[in-house]
């Protein structure tokens, strides 16, 4: 459904975007949402033989302060994360604790995952916002990935499940629980959640809204048969686990002898 997010509208205060952002951030990594997608992921890492991930749209970092973790602990091997933004903040990425790994790097240019400049080479990652993007959009990223024979994963945690809606329900009484764990300290994230709940608002609007946006395995395996994809294996698919088992959709592409499409859930 071709909705909008509040926080994605340029009259937006910059400073509650990055608020909103934040909170989301910090709850995806103490859930550790996308834990259940990281053996996809280094099968993908592996198969393309990939040490470098650039990851789109990352906001303050997205899951990496867990994912990477998760990915080391698969297979050991070594890369490093390039996150980037179109409107970076490198002060949150810095808040999240991104900064101090040494396999993950913040890229201070805006980067519009339309148009990647061409020295940005590596496995391309797009975590809880592909659904921002129209059909068309969505399936330029895709082609551009493929001109340049660059493998790319699509991860999302908005979807359309009871189990998702119910925890999106759910996010502004975890924010307002988790808040005061949130580091480093600043009165104006308390004012925004407690005094004028800006962000517990944002939270539960625009993640239904995101829900509601949300690509379908079906949409996904949609989008890449009209691409001109020579030589290109695609899997759509769906991964659950952990304590929170919300389902994870995910869209998988990278350089194969024989072009194909296949579609699991798991």
């Amino acid at each position: 459904m071709r909705l909008f997010e509040i926080h994605d509208q340029a009259w937006f205060p910059a400073h509650l975007r990055n608020l909103t952002l934040d909170a989301l951030q910090f709850i995806l990594n103490t859930a550790n949402l996308y834990g259940p997608i990281a053996p996809q992921l280094s099968k993908a890492l592996a198969e393309t033989s990939a040490a470098h991930i650039v990851d789109l749209c990352s906001g303050a970092g997205g899951p990496w302060l867990k994912l990477s973790e998760d990915l080391r602990q698969q297979d050991g091997l070594p890369f490093d994360i390039c996150c980037t933004d179109k409107y970076p903040n490198t002060a949150a990425f810095n808040d999240a604790k991104l900064a101090g790994l040494k396999s993950v790097r913040f890229l201070l240019i805006p980067v519009d995952a339309g148009h990647i400049p061409d020295e940005l080479n590596g496995f391309r990652t797009i975590f809880s916002s592909f659904h921002h993007f129209t059909p068309r959009q969505a399936r330029s990223i895709l082609q551009d990935a493929v001109n340049k024979q660059q493998g790319i994963g699509i991860f999302e945690a908005p979807g359309r499940s009871g189990m998702t809606l119910l925890l999106t329900v759910l996010l502004p009484i975890w924010i307002l629980s988790l808040t005061p764990f949130m580091r480093p300290f600043r009165w104006w994230r308390l004012v925004f959640t407690y005094i004028v709940p800006v962000v517990p608002f944002l939270l539960l609007f625009d993640g239904l809204v995101s829900c509601l946006r949300a690509y379908s395995l079906r949409d996904l395996a949609r989008l890449t048969r009209r691409l001109t994809a020579n030589g290109y294996e695609w899997k759509v698919g769906r991964s659950r686990g952990g304590f929170f088992p919300v389902p994870i959709t995910y869209l998988i592409g990278s350089p194969a002898p024989r072009s194909k499409i296949s579609t699991s859930a798991d």
